[in-house]
């Protein structure tokens, strides 16, 4: 009996989670059923998310950003890749598309184009002074 109040519960929550309203509980053969095909569907978008996640592109520089950090004097390091990589999930999950991201401890920026996980191109502190950044719908710090 625990068993079937702990499935119920957790399903109740996952379903509460997704905003959906959780289903009553009936009696019967159907009841089994019902809560085994929500939760299977439940459990088939959370997996598809997840994956969708995983699949995600990872952090690349466009080749005008890679000539913009040459000629700047801004270093790609590995570091520095995660650090943006960092930033383009937590935009991801707000669901900006084209944001500033703002490296305040190395006085460096860089424009992301979120979806394509793209790096656009990288400017210094003294450029952000004199710039205007427009179409941009959000801004991260790394």
């Amino acid at each position: 009996m625990s068993e079937r109040i702990t499935n119920d519960f957790l399903i109740q929550r996952m379903l509460e989670s997704q905003g959906q309203a959780a289903a009553q509980p009936t009696r019967g053969p159907a009841r089994g059923q019902s809560r085994q095909s929500d939760f299977s569907a439940l459990l088939q978008r959370e997996l598809t998310a997840q994956q969708a996640a995983q699949t995600a592109p990872q952090v690349a520089f466009s080749r005008h950003a890679r000539e913009r950090a040459t000629q700047r004097g801004i270093e790609i390091t590995p570091t520095l890749m995660t650090r943006l990589q960092n930033g383009i999930d937590r935009d991801r999950a707000k669901g900006a598309t084209n944001v500033i991201a703002m490296d305040a401890a190395a006085d460096q920026a860089f424009l992301l184009n979120i979806p394509q996980s793209k790096v656009i191109t990288a400017i210094t502190s003294a450029e952000m002074r004199e710039s205007v950044f427009t179409n941009i719908d959000g801004a991260v710090f790394l």
